[in-house]
């Protein structure tokens, strides 16, 4: 018979306590110095019945959640609205935006991202190992050799034979100035 391992990386018993700092006991969470306010209560959200979490969204929104809306949707959703509270809601921008895709989608209109949708009628030039590449901006997508496309990616694919991001392929999308070299950021 082998003597027992007494090491905290051995493989503990079922249903024992974990040997690692910060694991296994659920209910240390909440009380980890450190934490903010709102983080303890979101990490106290674990800890809570299902129906205690139900009844945490009925007085945050003063209606019940939908039937049938797992536990780790009403833990998320919960987290956000505590985040939201502490540190506030997404601006104007962003909340106008979300409306307008809504609306898009709506409509069934493939919605992109404005920043990036080149107008309509525009030519995107595209020099590739030495050969030129032409595509037309249509109303309701991208002409290339002829042929329609919906996407820049698929063209992009097209003419590298590799998964591109179309946009930045043919140089739609603004460089942050964490991915341009070190010089330029000077």
């Amino acid at each position: 018979m082998k003597p027992a391992i007494h090491d905290a990386s051995a493989r503990q018993p079922s249903g024992g306590p974990s040997p690692v700092p910060g694991r296994g006991d659920r209910n240390d969470r909440a009380h980890k110095p450190g934490l903010s306010e709102v983080e303890a209560e979101i990490s106290g959200l674990l800890d809570r019945t299902t129906q205690e979490l139900r009844l945490t969204w009925r007085k945050l929104h003063r209606m019940d959640p939908r039937l049938g809306l797992s536990r780790d949707l009403l833990i998320r959703s919960l987290a956000y609205d505590l985040q939201e509270r502490a540190h506030g809601g997404p601006n104007a921008a962003l909340c106008r935006r979300l409306r307008r895709l809504v609306g898009d989608s709506e409509k069934g209109v493939l919605s992109a991202n404005a920043d990036v949708a080149p107008k309509t009628g525009t030519t995107l030039l595209r020099s590739w190992r030495g050969q030129a590449h032409t595509v037309l901006v249509n109303e309701n997508g991208f002409e290339y050799e002829g042929q329609r496309y919906r996407s820049l990616t698929v063209i992009a694919e097209r003419i590298t034979g590799a998964h591109w991001s179309g946009p930045r392929f043919f140089g739609l999308t603004k460089r942050t100035s964490a991915s341009l070299p070190a010089e330029a950021n000077k």
